[in-house]
């Protein structure tokens, strides 16, 4: 149960304990002022599996939206697991190309939506990211899931759960930031 749910016991943890920083202010959030957000990114470590279909999933639901990996390679591909999840979603995910952080270029207007507690601290240190606000994409889910542990090498059924969490908070923000839409 804990590797189709959680992808690891670890990730487990991290939920739990993700639950707790965001309970005690310590997550690194930085609140948005809603009108003025315009667009979307998405940010998970190697922007193949997790940032990536928020991307795609996000885009198809017609908000304005980019995405980045803390430390990938710029124009790598999507993880193929990832491809195969996304797909029985209903999304394509064989376009995409990743965007490491230092070649994304940000933008007035922008919400980094992260992953894990741990990457909004790295937004949060980062001289060009670090005033911008960053709020985790799990608040979305539905129940609230402040930690979307990495799928990356993990159980197929994990990967399918991660990302089906994901496709579900898209609804959550569109109704969210009706400025990000794009028409």
């Amino acid at each position: 149960m804990i590797k189709s749910r959680f992808g690891t016991f670890r990730g487990l943890v991290r939920l739990a304990l993700s639950y707790l920083q965001l309970l005690l202010g310590r997550s690194a959030s930085r609140a948005p002022d809603v009108a003025q957000v315009r667009r979307l990114v998405f940010v998970c470590q190697g922007n193949i599996c997790r940032s990536a279909f928020a991307d795609v999933a996000a885009k198809k639901a017609g908000l304005n939206v980019a995405s980045f990996g803390l430390s990938t390679t710029s124009g790598r591909g999507a993880h193929p697991p990832a491809i195969v999840a996304a797909t029985a979603l209903g999304h394509d995910l064989s376009a995409h190309q990743a965007i490491d952080m230092q070649d994304h270029e940000p933008q007035d207007g922008d919400l980094l939506l992260a992953m894990e507690v741990r990457q909004l601290h790295r937004l949060a240190g980062d001289p060009r990211l670090k005033d911008m606000p960053r709020m985790l994409l799990g608040q979305w889910t539905r129940p609230m899931l402040p930690h979307l542990h990495d799928p990356y090498s993990l159980d197929d059924r994990y990967m399918a759960t991660c990302l089906m969490r994901i496709d579900r908070a898209i609804p959550q923000l569109v109704r969210a930031f009706p400025g990000a839409r794009l028409s």
